[in-house]
């Protein structure tokens, strides 16, 4: 299935942040850009370089108008002790989603049933809910929080300046490209 501008769905699950339980929904991820940051499971192996890298860059998410909510079928409560036994997961400041009922995972199609976990999934979503852009990867392939930064940004100037596009490896200040019949040919 593409997601490329679907909306996503409603949903409500319960969450890990900063030392307390809460509950997310929908509406919490409209009005700002969202990274949904789907990972495998809590006391793993490649999942705590992932979100100790995407904490390392939160400041820059936060600064381009995002949060990062990062997602995996563990409880809440395994988050809590996560953060609460391991110094790298104990410094995260985004909240920490627990989807055990799947109403995340199901949408996005990313749960590998053998297992019971989610592939690695990063959904940009816009602040009107919809999908922007998205990766899955297997398991043992981790992410690049700067590259997800990356991508943000490149998403955030398409929408704001449409008649432009961001040419690979682009960063913000950099040259766009203005598709013309000019240049058919000539990049």
């Amino acid at each position: 299935m593409n997601y490329i501008n679907k909306e996503i769905p409603d949903f409500t699950v319960n969450a890990y942040q900063k030392g307390e339980l809460k509950t997310f929904n929908k509406s919490d991820l409209l009005g700002k850009w969202s990274i949904l940051f789907f990972y495998p499971a809590d006391f793993s192996f490649v999942c705590p370089t992932e979100l100790s890298d995407l904490q390392d860059s939160y400041d820059d998410f936060k600064a381009a108008n995002a949060e990062i909510y990062s997602c995996s079928v563990d409880s809440q409560f395994s988050h809590m002790s996560w953060a609460q036994t391991t110094d790298t997961i104990g410094k995260i400041q985004y909240p920490m989603l627990s989807d055990q009922k799947h109403q995340l995972t199901d949408f996005f199609n990313i749960l590998d049933e053998q297992s019971g976990q989610a592939y690695r999934g990063v959904f940009i979503i816009d602040p009107k809910g919809l999908i922007k852009s998205y990766t899955i990867n297997a398991m043992g392939i981790g992410r690049n929080a700067r590259e997800i930064l990356r991508t943000l940004q490149a998403a955030q100037f398409v929408e704001a300046h449409g008649d432009n596009v961001c040419p690979a490896n682009w960063h913000p200040g950099e040259e766009t490209i203005k598709p013309s019949g000019d240049l058919v040919g000539k990049i």
